[in-house]
């Protein structure tokens, strides 16, 4: 029922209608809660439960796990740093832990969805392109560089595949970004790409951003003779 308030024509049976209003609301609230008590109650203790089972999940088990995965990773990433990427995939000599082992052994870690960039740039660097794809997809970057790093391994695996549309887009991301060193390098490849699709304007967009830009990079002589001869 509409306000009243300062209505000097409000008479007492309004009032007493307002009254048995808010008295049934407050009736059919107590009414709701005595009735569903139990089950309310058993959402409360669901709740508790569920916070409670995560916070043991998270000390009892994922932090010690996180752990060993991380001790278990180093001989991979040893290899990986060495260019040896079948070693660093299947395991090193020696009964350690490959890549594919520590994403499977230690699954649901912060090492285990490392370990898949690892692999994705392992399989690039080995030729297979299709497995590159598959694991830097399921990698999930948790700060800018390292998504960064991923759309520009992941360009290059679909650029390997004959997937320009895709590599170029992803190519771009990295091009387009504020990282200095990521950016020049892909720029580059950017621009290469346009040329090699006779896209002269934006292999010049992208070379010109280069030499602008970034004249202290390594990419900046070729992109400064590239240029010259686009021009």
């Amino acid at each position: 029922m509409a306000q009243r308030k300062g209505n000097k024509n409000t008479s007492a049976e309004d009032v007493v209608v307002d009254v048995v209003e808010v008295k049934g609301s407050e009736i059919s609230a107590t009414q709701f809660l005595e009735k569903n008590e139990k089950i309310i109650s058993y959402v409360i203790l669901g709740i508790g439960v569920i916070i409670a089972l995560f916070f043991m999940y998270k000390f009892l088990y994922l932090t010690p796990k996180e752990k060993e995965a991380s001790n278990a990773m180093y001989k991979a990433e040893e290899a990986f740093a060495r260019d040896s990427f079948a070693l660093a995939l299947d395991g090193p000599t020696g009964g350690y832990d490959g890549f594919l082992s520590i994403m499977d052994n230690y699954s649901g870690t912060k090492t285990a969805n490392l370990a898949r960039y690892y692999a994705g740039v392992s399989y690039l660097n080995l030729g297979k392109f299709d497995e590159a794809i598959e694991y830097l997809e399921k990698y999930s970057a948790k700060d800018e560089v390292t998504e960064l790093s991923k759309a520009g391994a992941l360009g290059d695996a679909y650029a390997e595949t004959g997937n320009m549309d895709k590599a170029k887009t992803l190519y771009k991301k990295v091009a387009d970004s504020d990282n200095e060193f990521l950016s020049s390098y892909f720029s580059y490849k950017l621009a290469v790409l346009y040329q090699s699709e006779e896209n002269l304007s934006d292999a010049v967009k992208y070379l010109t951003k280069i030499v602008e830009s970034y004249p202290t990079s390594n990419e900046f002589a070729n992109a400064e003779k590239l240029l010259e001869r686009l021009q």
